[in-house]
């Protein structure tokens, strides 16, 4: 069996717009997927049409706890406004996981880049040391994972955390998704992929666009 196929994904706060498209990626590779949510019957709702959808079987709706409880990696992506308590009301699942927050505090009408610490770092800091805290997936628009299924998406992923083998987890993950990542540095350089995401934004309003994107060149592909 694959390394890819015993890894469990939570997609928590999944029922929005860049969890399912994650969700889609991820379970048409074949990863076991779970949809987490305050609401576990919207997330049992979510995963189903996720299933019926891809003709799989295998995306699992939970509430947000016991989605984490049952993975091993946690991907966090809800928005702005629900983080502190997301992550606050993880912190006793979490021990050990690896933490993915992709987070992005932007206020989508009207983007402007926030203030530091970064949400990661704010994530790391409720959290604690136990858990390896990942950020990921800020700049990439939730209106393009739905699409090209199987095939690459020309964009990329940029990945920053305090721990190195932790960011490769991640990096790989997102190859699992058809996506291209690089390591980008420390948590604290995360506030960066939070302020970039207020600039594509800012992009798109400007060219009536729905799929502005990052691509790095210059780089060695690994």
């Amino acid at each position: 069996m694959s390394e890819k196929m015993i890894v469990t994904i939570a997609l928590l706060g999944g029922t929005g717009q860049v969890g399912p498209g994650l969700a889609r990626r991820w379970a048409s590779n074949g990863y076991r997927v779970l949809i987490g949510s305050r609401e576990s019957e919207k997330a049992e709702r979510v995963a189903g049409e996720l299933n019926d959808e891809l003709g799989l079987e295998t995306i699992q709706g939970f509430g947000n706890l016991e989605a984490a409880s049952q993975a091993d990696i946690c991907v966090l992506t809800v928005k702005a406004s629900a983080h502190q308590p997301a992550v606050e009301g993880l912190r006793e699942v979490m021990k050990g996981k690896i933490f993915v927050d992709a987070t992005v505090r932007v206020d989508y009408k009207d983007p402007h880049p926030p203030e530091p610490p970064a949400a990661a770092e704010l994530a790391q800091e409720i959290l604690g040391p136990d858990v390896r805290v990942v950020a990921a997936f800020q700049t990439v628009p939730a209106h393009m994972l739905k699409q090209g299924l199987g095939q690459p998406l020309d964009m990329d992923v940029l990945v920053c955390s305090d721990d190195v083998d932790a960011a490769d987890e991640i990096i790989k993950l997102a190859q699992g998704a058809d996506l291209q990542a690089y390591y980008a540095g420390r948590l604290e350089n995360s506030i960066v992929l939070e302020s970039l995401t207020a600039l594509i934004l800012t992009m798109n309003k400007h060219y009536g666009s729905r799929t502005g994107s990052i691509r790095i060149t210059g780089l060695p592909v690994e």
